[in-house]
């Protein structure tokens, strides 16, 4: 497959001067292109420029407030929740990190949630956030539909709910744990269906229990989770965290954004930042988590097995290959940015991985 190639500076500025056109205020179209470029940087192809055209459709629509005023609601020593104001996720959570860390700081730890937020990208972006600060980053979200059924059930009232952590190391590239409490996140599934290609199986199931493996027909199934009934309780727990904590939807309450782009979706996520300083010499522990990584790594491996990875080496290759080579875009993608481009007033997206 000859994917067009796009360098991450053109894609970065093309999903800014897209939210400009669509109304967002500059300093925030910068941040959030910022952050979902940088998705696609690392890899997460379900949750970076993607997801373009559905934010587009929530704007338009007056589903996702353009000038929101994010402020914190409720606040003690080590603790925050913060009112989103329906506005772009990637906005709110970005907030609520900055709170954490800066609370981390003085208290040690720090627990901060938010409501009445949205759909934010991937989980890694803001678990990594902290490390910058020799801090260790956990983030906890309610995914923005419900594909999962309680374990036995048939009804969706659960949805992907990831769970991240961001670990700094020393020398070694820091520990970055991303997953979903399913087998695959949906993302995934939006992003193979954009490709034409079919799951594997045990992604989904449909409602007679049979594999389901034709991402098109997605809505006629349910993710199943990871570790059979403890990802069920895994997701709940998650769910019960990052969202009914804060105040934010859970189960029924929870939108569908995939299909209705005008409904508040009141998403919730949280995320909970530990200072190394407060526990010991940061110098120390990352050396610490340098020496586990290598013996990790340099351990006895199974016939066949090539290399034993960590949590997140593989997204760290991913940023330091697509930023020397440039980010692959599936063709039909590639034609409906350009569509919208148009559609938009706005230059379409360069192709090719020079400046």
């Amino acid at each position: 497959m000859n994917a067009p190639l796009v360098a991450h500076d053109a894609l970065r500025r093309f999903i800014e001067e897209a939210f400009v056109s669509a109304g967002l205020p500059a300093a925030d179209a910068a941040q959030v292109a910022a952050l979902m470029a940088e998705a696609d940087l690392q890899g997460s192809d379900g949750h970076g420029v993607i997801r373009l055209p559905q934010y587009m459709k929530r704007l338009r629509a007056g589903g996702i407030n353009k000038h929101p005023d994010i402020r914190v609601v409720q606040e003690r020593a080590a603790m925050a929740v913060v009112d989103g104001d329906n506005g772009m996720g990637h906005l709110v959570v970005t907030r609520a990190v900055d709170i954490a860390i800066e609370k981390a700081r003085s208290a040690g730890v720090a627990w901060v949630s938010t409501r009445y937020s949205n759909h934010a990208g991937p989980a890694s972006l803001y678990a990594r956030r902290p490390l910058q600060h020799d801090m260790l980053g956990l983030y906890f979200a309610v995914g923005n539909a419900n594909h999962l059924p309680p374990w036995g059930g048939m009804e969706m009232l659960l949805s992907t709910n990831p769970i991240s952590a961001g670990v700094p190391a020393g020398e070694e590239p820091p520990v970055v744990l991303d997953m979903a409490t399913t087998v695959a996140a949906y993302g995934k599934v939006k992003a193979l269906a954009k490709r034409g290609e079919q799951m594997p199986p045990g992604w989904m199931i449909d409602r007679n229990g049979q594999p389901l493996l034709d991402p098109q027909r997605a809505a006629e199934g349910f993710l199943v989770p990871i570790g059979g009934h403890k990802g069920y309780g895994l997701a709940l727990i998650v769910g019960l965290l990052a969202g009914t904590l804060g105040g934010a939807a859970m189960g029924r309450e929870v939108i569908d954004f995939n299909a209705d782009h005008v409904s508040v979706t009141n998403t919730g996520q949280a995320i909970l930042v530990i200072d190394l300083a407060a526990f010991g010499d940061p110098a120390q522990f990352k050396a610490a988590v340098d020496t586990l990584v290598r013996d990790i790594r340099t351990s006895e491996r199974l016939p066949g097995v090539e290399r034993i990875w960590l949590p997140g080496e593989q997204s760290h290759e991913k940023r330091q290959r697509h930023a020397r080579e440039g980010i692959a875009l599936m063709p039909v993608l590639l034609d409906e940015l350009n569509t919208l481009a148009v559609d938009l007033g706005i230059a379409p997206l360069r192709i090719g991985t020079g400046a």
